[in-house]
């Protein structure tokens, strides 16, 4: 019995109400031998009593009902029930009746007296919707979780002031302009922006202007009408069609051409464009994202970057810090790539050594965060042990340490110093080992040892540095 409790528990919740007991003992007897659990009312107060207390995910009921009809019965479900779908049944059936169930909300409308057949099909179709909206509802929370706060890595003033910044501007239609240097994460803002948006539920589109052939991007951005050009063997809808009501990531926004900047300009002013080879004007509500790793006015003084468009998209700007300006944030980020990494590699790598994370703060990392995430996956993936090492690490992480170092040299040192000095740090950065220091160094063991031995370091001294 506990079996066919269980099996029908797994179909779907059902709530009947209808005042004709003929109609609902034909109802119960077809949906429990299809394995649904059924519940049976006759009036619809009786079933807004259920309704407040237990969950249904399908509601049958009929409309003419005693006192309560059926329609303020679907009106009300919805305000307890919202993810019930709401099946409503009538043996006095008329378009008028059908589109105003429909209207508030019910899932579908049914003529008595119906099959066996076409009330499961009814039923699993309207279950079918309810899983899918449910997952939907679900991956929405997930993406607005990934993009929260709490998942964008940044305890210094300078990314707590963007923060503060995307919290302000994000419910607006204000378009945006985010700068900085490849890696620093201006997508994750751009998706930060969107997903804290009333847009949130609707599409986030991006183009990466720089990936595309200068020839493909217009028909990217606004689509085409079928034979406008050759290849064009159907209609398409651009990026800007599929964005509507939505935001619009324009990456790299610096290398689009002139021509194309002067069309760009027309649909952020007028709010309308037109598909490639045709004259008809689409009208859209599109949020515009931009992003760019260059200077823009570096661009306009040389003519390669329209400056009325600059400054239509430069309404809000955000500057995004490189990780070198914002070291303090390299051990937090460094333990969510650990963990991530640990996740998606069904790896246990438990830790960073601390000799790791003095190399990351004397690195200069020129590609930002998404070198120090490579960084960190590569070695979770090739780690041998349960700490990450420097041993875990590419040589040229490194020698970032080496040159950030060998930096610090005083002026007036004499040459036979600097050499020293250098030496002993490439040690240093490789626990001693002289096969590594001699390649770094670009010298043979035997030249290493040599120097070694000129300036007066035995084994005992270099073992210790």
């Amino acid at each position: 019995m506990a079996d066919e409790s269980e099996t029908k528990l797994s179909r779907g919740n059902i709530l009947v109400v209808d005042d004709d007991s003929l109609i609902r003992d034909f109802l119960s007897e077809t949906l429990n031998r299809s394995g649904y659990n059924v519940e049976l009312v006759s009036a619809g107060e009786d079933a807004l009593g259920k309704i407040r207390k237990a969950d249904y995910d399908i509601i049958l009921s009929d409309i003419r009902l005693p006192n309560m009809g059926g329609m303020e019965l679907l009106q009300t479900a919805q305000k307890y029930l919202p993810d019930a779908k709401v099946v409503m049944m009538t043996a006095y059936g008329t378009v008028q009746n059908a589109v105003e169930a429909m209207r508030l909300g019910a899932f579908e409308y049914v003529m008595k007296p119906f099959s066996t057949d076409e009330i499961e099909l009814v039923i699993i179709r309207a279950l079918d919707q309810r899983k899918l909206e449910l997952e939907n509802k679900l991956l929405r929370s997930e993406v607005m979780g990934k993009y929260g706060f709490d998942n964008i890595i940044g305890r210094t003033p300078q990314m707590q002031k963007i923060f503060e910044l995307v919290e302000g501007v994000a419910d607006t239609r204000a378009t945006v302009l985010i700068t900085g240097e490849s890696g620093t994460g201006k997508e994750l803002i751009a998706k930060a922006i969107h997903y804290h948006s009333s847009r949130r539920e609707e599409p986030f589109i991006r183009i990466n202007c720089a990936a595309l052939p200068e020839g493909l991007v217009e028909s990217e951005l606004f689509g085409h009408e079928k034979g406008s050009f050759t290849g064009a063997i159907k209609q398409s809808r651009g990026r800007f069609e599929l964005a509507d009501r939505g935001t619009l990531l324009l990456d790299e926004i610096s290398e689009i051409s002139l021509h194309l900047q002067a069309k760009l300009l027309r649909v952020l002013q007028e709010r309308e464009f037109e598909r490639v080879g045709s004259g008809i004007p689409i009208q859209v509500d599109v949020r515009i994202v931009a992003t760019t790793n260059r200077d823009l006015k570096e661009l306009i003084e040389k003519s390669k970057f329209r400056e009325d468009l600059f400054y239509r998209l430069n309404v809000v700007p955000f500057h995004l810090p490189p990780l070198r300006e914002r070291k303090e944030d390299i051990p937090p980020l460094a333990q969510h790539f650990l963990k991530k990494s640990n996740q998606e590699n069904s790896r246990q790598v438990e830790g960073i050594s601390q000799k790791v994370y003095e190399l990351f703060m004397e690195y200069t990392w020129p590609g930002n965060v998404r070198e120090l995430e490579n960084y960190i996956e590569r070695a979770v993936v090739t780690a041998k042990g349960r700490i990450l090492t420097p041993r875990d690490f590419p040589k040229e992480l490194s020698w970032g340490q080496i040159r950030s170092s060998s930096e610090k040299i005083e002026v007036g040192s004499t040459i036979e110093e600097a050499e020293r000095k250098l030496i002993l740090k490439t040690l240093k950065a490789h626990d001693g080992n002289r096969t590594k220091a001699a390649e770094i160094l670009g010298i043979s063991t035997r030249t290493l040892r040599n120097k070694l031995h000129e300036y007066g370091l035995n084994d005992a001294e270099t073992d210790k540095v």
